[in-house]
């Protein structure tokens, strides 16, 4: 009994040495075939994709798993699904929205065009909160929200605009968490099980896939969120994308972090001062 309990360790660790060897191979074959860059993803986070996608095709190994996506398009569109973050709602988490409407868009009035970047932006729906907010102060009819994702199924369904009716009960409640001014349901239309959001929401957005490894700084923005992305990035990838996003920021532009995320101890932190107290905003001083 007891050598065959000292045996189940002992593969398991044998499977994990082996993976370790697997995994730089598989990543450096995904980039090399279809030009995803994986290779600085934070380690653990992605373990745990790869594995879900692995029970996913039916496939126990990673060398069975890179054969496969290899030869199949398809199945690293699938794999795309699993590793771009899909984690989002709208107006997740009120208190950041309601700080960008007090401390963020009074400055935003004094430009007579507004251009902004949501960075990793899933399916959309938080894109098309700050759109609704941008509505309300009056700004949305002169800005243009750029919204980019590395998954060109979430960017399809951004632009078709069609969401669950099951959320709207969370999504109302965080709205008006976030001083939302109208009636939320004014947004969207009821259709059986979904709801579609009115094309005036959608009028101004422009999406786009693009690689925060790969992709450069493609224009100057009055704003940028990237909320919950590069918590999923190791160290250098992370220094690479808040270079990126500086070099694409006007002076005295906003940057919107994610909970988790920060600018300390970052080679950029004193070239950004906070905007209000508790939430991840910051305005570009240097």
């Amino acid at each position: 009994m007891t050598n065959g309990q000292d045996k189940q360790p002992q593969a398991a660790e044998a499977i994990e040495a082996i993976e370790t060897i697997e995994t730089p191979l598989l990543l450096e074959a995904m980039f090399q075939r279809y030009g995803y860059d994986f290779r600085e993803y934070a380690p653990a986070s992605l373990r745990r994709r790869l594995r879900r996608a692995m029970q996913i095709e039916g496939l126990a190994t990673l060398s069975a798993f890179q054969d496969r996506i290899l030869r199949d398009s398809k199945m690293m569109a699938r794999f795309l699904n699993i590793v771009s973050v899909d984690v989002t709602a709208m107006f997740r988490d009120p208190g950041f929205y309601r700080t960008f409407r007090d401390k963020v868009v009074p400055g935003l009035r004094e430009q007579p065009l507004i251009r902004f970047w949501h960075v990793g932006c899933a399916t959309g729906e938080e894109v098309y909160s700050m759109a609704i907010i941008l509505h309300e102060e009056g700004l949305l009819e002169r800005t243009r929200i750029y919204a980019t994702d590395i998954n060109p199924r979430g960017i399809e369904c951004g632009q078709n605009a069609i969401y669950p009716i099951r959320n709207m009960q969370e999504f109302t409640t965080s709205y008006q968490k976030a001083g939302g001014r109208a009636a939320f349901s004014d947004y969207y239309t009821a259709r059986g099980d979904s709801i579609i959001l009115r094309d005036f929401l959608r009028r101004n957005i422009v999406w786009a896939e693009h690689n925060l490894v790969t992709d450069a700084s493609f224009n100057e923005f009055h704003a940028i969120l990237c909320r919950n992305v590069m918590i999923y990035f190791k160290l250098p990838l992370q220094q690479r994308v808040h270079q990126l996003i500086y070099d694409s920021l006007v002076m005295g532009g906003a940057l919107g972090l994610g909970s988790a995320e920060s600018l300390r101890f970052t080679p950029l932190e004193d070239h950004y001062e906070p905007i209000g107290s508790a939430e991840k905003l910051y305005r570009k001083v240097k």
